[in-house]
């Protein structure tokens, strides 16, 4: 509530504008404007002062609308349920702490020592009441200090047991893959964790988290994560998940008889396919490197035939059949069993690899007209044929090409050594090829070739996921600035429940018929303000909403609620 309050210094009246609100069941100053001088106490009491507009402008929309999304989770009930308050404890919980947390992350990610002062800006106190004072970088260690890696399993399992009651995701057909996140963590910091390792934002000088993500098709929800060294193999970590991830999952009523995992080529290892071949219940989707079945890849085009899929209903459509993807199916003995095999041939891709290739054999061309050259010429360091021949080898590795493609070939002369180059054309041929293929591999042997095929490029959805983890403003998982294992997991936890949350909220549009982005959303509504302001002649200030624009109007009816003429946020009229 609002309201003018006097304070007098040195005998002079000086005039503010308070709003008190219940911060832990007290009343509590939350926010405190100075207005003017005696001279202007006079002008409001009289009605002659001119309007104040936007006395207070606070950010409203995302952060209300990201609010929303947890009433039916209660992410802070979840947590406290696990992580009792200690004796004494004071100001926000536990849960309260983790909650304001991902509310930030899902609008605009800042650090823990700017927490405070971005909820300044905000509307939060008249969204959730808080302290302010209370979320300080200390107070989060502190907090998070608490939090044992047990407890934070259990915290987690409790959500994603509430966000399955609540979504009732499809659970018979599941994404997994992992990404990585790097730190500016020291070399000589203690961490079982910062890894260094390939990282794949390319900061391999860096040391890196891992992060494996559980989805299920369709949805997009995260089902379960987990947590892992940046230098631990991918094949690894999946060997280590397997009990625990599928376990949780076949839990699921949603989940049917029959559960398939859609992987790719990092989490391939004989280990891992004996094990789900151990559970009946559990069937696979992955892919298969071209470099160690080329034979397979280089299979004639003729052998291919076109495969019905949603994208080559949409290219035939738009007249574009030639773009169309084809398809070989055939099975052979994969990880000890027989399975089935599919090549598929992609011709923009295939353009793509040749246009590159074809690049980067004629800069290898150039080097070695260079290279032969420098030796005719004597130049120094130029005259010895290993030499030369070491030099070669370093720049098809950077070029990321074979070396095999050129046969370099060098000839003592009265005139010292010559040297001479031929292009291998078989094994350019070949290379060419399997330009455009890639190899899926399934036990799924009664699936049609067309599913198996929709199923390996869904993909795309969990990499998605990993996109939004890594958003400037949204999830901001990376870089992470935190320097102990226990605050790490604190960090990605929250950040996995920003990202379902965000997700939930697009589900939630989409059912109401509107098709946007999480992003285009939350920068649309993070538009919409709260807006403190004095109207002439009133005795007291007056808080309203801004009139919402069309597409703002659109996302609070799809959640149930409308901005009234005086500003007011109301519950929407059935």
């Amino acid at each position: 509530m609002s309201h003018f309050h006097i304070k007098t210094k040195k005998g002079r009246p000086y005039l503010y504008v308070r709003e008190i609100a219940r911060v832990e069941g007290k009343p509590k100053v939350i926010s405190q404007i100075y207005i003017g001088s005696p001279e202007r106490i006079a002008g409001f009491a009289r009605g002659t002062d001119t309007e104040i507009q936007q006395l207070k402008v606070e950010e409203f929309g995302a952060l209300w609308l990201a609010y929303q999304i947890d009433q039916d989770i209660d992410l802070c009930r979840i947590i406290d349920t696990v992580i009792a308050p200690a004796d004494r404890e004071k100001g926000p919980s536990i849960g309260e702490y983790f909650l304001y947390c991902v509310l930030n992350r899902m609008v605009h990610a800042v650090s823990k020592n700017r927490l405070a002062d971005w909820y300044q800006k905000t509307a939060i106190q008249h969204i959730r009441a808080v302290d302010l004072g209370e979320l300080t970088s200390k107070r989060y260690w502190e907090k998070w200090d608490r939090v044992s890696e047990a407890d934070l399993r259990q915290a987690a399992r409790a959500f994603f047991d509430r966000l399955w009651q609540v979504e009732s995701p499809a659970a018979d057909c599941l994404l997994f893959d992992t990404t990585n996140y790097y730190t500016y963590m020291a070399g000589h910091t203690d961490s079982e964790l910062a890894m260094r390792g390939k990282n794949k934002a390319g900061k391999h000088s860096l040391r890196q988290i891992g992060l494996g993500l559980l989805v299920a098709r369709d949805s997009r929800l995260p089902l379960h994560y987990s947590v892992y060294p940046g230098n631990l193999h991918d094949s690894k970590h999946f060997e280590a998940v397997m009990d625990e991830m599928f376990g949780v999952v076949c839990g699921l009523n949603k989940t049917k008889e029959r559960l398939t995992v859609v992987i790719d080529k990092g989490m391939n290892a004989d280990g891992n396919y004996a094990w789900i071949d151990e559970h009946a219940r559990i069937h696979f989707i992955t892919t298969y490197s071209t470099y160690f079945a080329q034979e397979l890849a280089a299979t004639p085009l003729e052998r291919f035939e076109p495969v019905d899929t949603p994208a080559r209903r949409r290219l035939i459509a738009q007249d574009q059949e030639e773009e169309c993807l084809l398809a070989y199916r055939t099975r052979a003995e994969y990880w000890g069993k027989s399975r089935a095999v599919i090549v598929t041939y992609n011709p923009a891709s295939a353009r793509k690899q040749a246009y590159t290739f074809n690049d980067k054999l004629e800069a290898i061309r150039q080097q070695l007209l260079l290279m032969r050259a420098k030796l005719r010429d004597r130049a120094p360091h130029w005259r010895e044929p290993g030499a030369i021949r070491e030099r070669y080898l370093r720049f098809c590795e950077q070029m990321h090409m074979p070396s095999e493609l050129y046969e370099l070939m060098f000839e003592q002369t009265d005139d010292g050594v010559s040297m001479a180059f031929r292009k291998n054309a078989y094994l350019v041929a070949r290379k060419q090829s399997m330009f455009g293929k890639n190899i899926i591999i399934t036990d799924n042997t009664d699936w049609p070739t067309g599913d198996i095929i929709q199923a390996s490029l869904d993909r795309w959805q969990v990499e998605d996921c990993f996109r939004l983890s890594k958003h400037d403003d949204l999830v901001g998982a990376s870089p992470v600035r935190h320097w102990t294992d226990s605050k790490i997991r604190c960090h990605l936890f929250t950040c996995v429940v920003a990202m379902t949350y965000l997700r939930r909220i697009e589900l939630k549009l989409a059912a109401a018929g509107i098709n946007r982005t999480v992003a285009d959303i939350m920068q649309d509504m993070h538009r919409l303000h709260y807006v403190l302001s004095i109207p002439k002649g009133a005795r007291k200030p007056h808080r309203r909403l801004e009139t919402p624009s069309k597409t703002q109007a659109e996302v609070l009816s799809a959640f149930g609620h409308r901005v009234d003429a005086s500003g007011v946020l109301q519950p929407a009229l059935s």
